[in-house]
């Protein structure tokens, strides 16, 4: 199986920027009233900045020119009321913006999140955890400023542009043409900017996932980077990822700050040409002093929006990378989903088939880990597997509950094949327990409650007492709400495999699995686990993995898995008789 390690940079599929734009954008159709309202207020604005050069046009041309003192202070009060409704206007459109874009954030996240959920264990199994969460929490971050500034100054500048154009060129187009001429250097130069700083940027958020998922898994794996004296490693590990992601961010922007000096070049180079033109060419007598002033303000108008608009362009350009990123994982199809036309699996019996039944990893289809399984398993019946490591016993309780995919054959329960009913009507009737049994935060009562999240406090705590979990509950200050932390570090490793066991039974399961249940937990300890398997395997099919032999001394079946297939079968008693592999794999145990 093909992992991503946490140093190597992830591969990313490369798509047309525009494509991740538009889908981009796309969550703004959600919000068609707010847009509609800052449309409104837009239109408001930009006019009344349009306006404001010709106000001074008429004030020095006009009223100045012939000492009109009233028409002045009229005018003065009419442009002071413009600006005043062009500050409020302004100021509700950026609030209005601020919330859609939030919003959307976490429309995005939630998306995101919930598409994850629905993914393979093959995803998982892949990519370290921190690379994810980079996605999740960092990457989506990333657009809260590219949603927002789109609406509040992309749109608003590109009009104003267009407009302050239009207007330069209809009262001089001599003097507009000198002011814009410069404009095709300023294209050329952003073009050739973006397209080196995307692909800086696109490296250095894989330089920064790396990191992410480097500080995850070493403040999850704490215990053991202490238990070893390991911290100087980790150190020089993180000094250099971090080191790393720095060098990354300095390239990248190194190149992006260049569109900052092509706007202010050619914008310094429109404004000499406008007045060597003006006062070289036509004369300065053939244009009014007033025009002058208010084409220097047009021409301030244009080219403060193209600065905006090219560090718009290069915040785009620095973030439709994480786009691309968060696209990428929403774009990955989950290899496990429901048919088309899949049923509900009714309350199950138990009785559980394998039909030569094969099974290979995606990106190893050459390589086998099953080969042609063949068993049936009666309603309420308990079968242990057992084999060297890597044999294949995981792997067959995991095709039970359909983490992966068969490759050849198929799987039926009480007679139904498994990829013809829903997921989820099959995973609420399994109940898996690992020998790593994960709490979450929160009290004791959530904890299990988790096995079935409608279950009653009775119900949680007659699931306790069921697999014997309830008297050291009580002993706890706060009994069933006691806080625990994920990792339930102020329990006992058997304490934790107690309340794992109530999380089980509560959720009433038809078919049970237990993987290593007891695998790291003492001798002690396993007595009163013990007890609690026996009555979680009452009246249900069970599937036994153990070490551990003399745990399932007691199974009605026991498998020998060997190479992918099933060796030997039978009772302990039966097997112990055969003398083959389980005889000798049980001898080397007890003697």
């Amino acid at each position: 199986m093909a992992v991503n390690a946490i140093r190597e940079d992830e591969e990313q599929k490369e798509v047309q920027k525009k494509d991740t734009l538009i889908r981009l954008y796309q969550y703004l159709l959600h919000y068609p009233k707010e847009l509609m309202v800052v449309s409104l207020i837009m239109a408001v604005t930009i006019s009344i900045s349009m306006i404001a050069p010709l106000l001074v046009e008429r004030a020095v041309d006009v009223h100045v020119a012939n000492n009109d003192k009233k028409g002045l202070i009229e005018l003065g009060i009419f442009a002071i009321g413009l600006f005043v409704i062009y500050g409020i206007g302004t100021h509700i459109r950026m609030l209005i913006m601020a919330r859609v874009s939030n919003d959307i954030l976490v429309r995005i996240r939630e998306d995101l999140f919930e598409h994850i959920q629905t993914l393979s264990f093959h995803f998982f199994d892949s990519r370290p955890t921190g690379k994810i969460l980079a996605r999740i929490i960092g990457d989506v971050n990333s657009l809260k400023d590219v949603l927002s500034d789109s609406v509040t100054k992309l749109i608003p500048d590109f009009i104003t542009v267009i407009g302050v154009a239009g207007i330069m060129l209809l009262k001089n187009p001599w003097l507009a043409m000198s002011a814009l001429i410069t404009l095709p250097l300023l294209v050329t130069g952003m073009f050739f900017i973006q397209m080196k700083a995307h692909k800086l940027w696109q490296i250095h958020r894989r330089k920064n996932s790396n990191l992410n998922a480097f500080v995850h898994e070493d403040l999850s794996g704490i215990r053991i980077v202490q238990s070893f004296a390991a911290e100087e490693e980790t150190r020089k590990d993180f000094y250099k990822m971090a080191e790393e992601q720095r060098d990354s961010f300095i390239h990248a922007v190194v190149f992006a700050d260049g569109f900052g000096p092509v706007v202010e070049i050619t914008w310094g180079l429109g404004g000499f040409l406008l007045y060597f033109i003006g006062i070289s060419i036509l004369g300065i007598g053939n244009v009014g002093i007033g025009t002058f002033l208010a084409f220097s303000t047009y021409l301030s108008m244009f080219w403060s929006p193209i600065r905006n608009l090219a560090n718009f362009y290069n915040k785009l350009t620095t973030n439709i990378s994480s786009a691309e990123r968060v696209f990428e994982i929403l774009d990955t199809k989950p290899e496990i989903v429901d048919e088309e036309g899949a049923k509900e699996l009714p309350k199950l019996k138990g009785q559980v088939q394998f039909e030569h039944v094969s099974f290979a990893y995606e990106d190893a289809k050459e390589k086998y880990v099953l080969q042609d399984v063949n068993f049936t398993v009666k309603p309420g019946e308990t079968i242990a597997l057992v084999g060297s490591t890597g044999a294949g016993k995981t792997t067959i309780v995991n095709l039970i509950s359909r983490f992966y995919e068969v490759t050849k054959g198929k799987i039926l329960l009480d007679g139904y094949c498994l990829k013809e009913v829903s997921l989820h009507s099959l995973r609420k009737q399994m109940g898996i327990m690992t020998q790593d049994n994960f709490l979450f935060s929160g009290t004791i009562s959530e904890n299990i409650r988790y096995g079935r999240l409608d279950a009653t406090e009775e119900e949680i705590i007659s699931a306790a007492k069921a697999v014997h979990a309830h008297e050291f509950i009580m002993q706890m200050e706060k009994g069933y709400d006691t806080e625990i932390s994920e990792r339930g570090s102020q329990l006992s490793i058997g304490q934790r495999q107690l309340l794992a066991f109530a999380r089980t039974m509560v959720s009433n399961p038809r078919i049970l699995i237990l993987d290593e249940a007891t695998s790291s937990i003492d001798t002690h300890t396993e007595l009163l686990v013990q007890q609690g398997i026996e009555n979680l395997l009452k009246g249900r099919t069970s599937f036994v993995i153990a070490h551990r032999l003399s745990t399932i001394r007691k199974a009605d079946r026991i498998f020998v898995i060997d190479e992918g297939n099933i060796k030997e079968a039978g009772s302990h008693e039966e097997l112990m008789k055969k003398k083959g592999a389980y005889y000798q794999l049980y001898n080397s145990q007890f003697h």
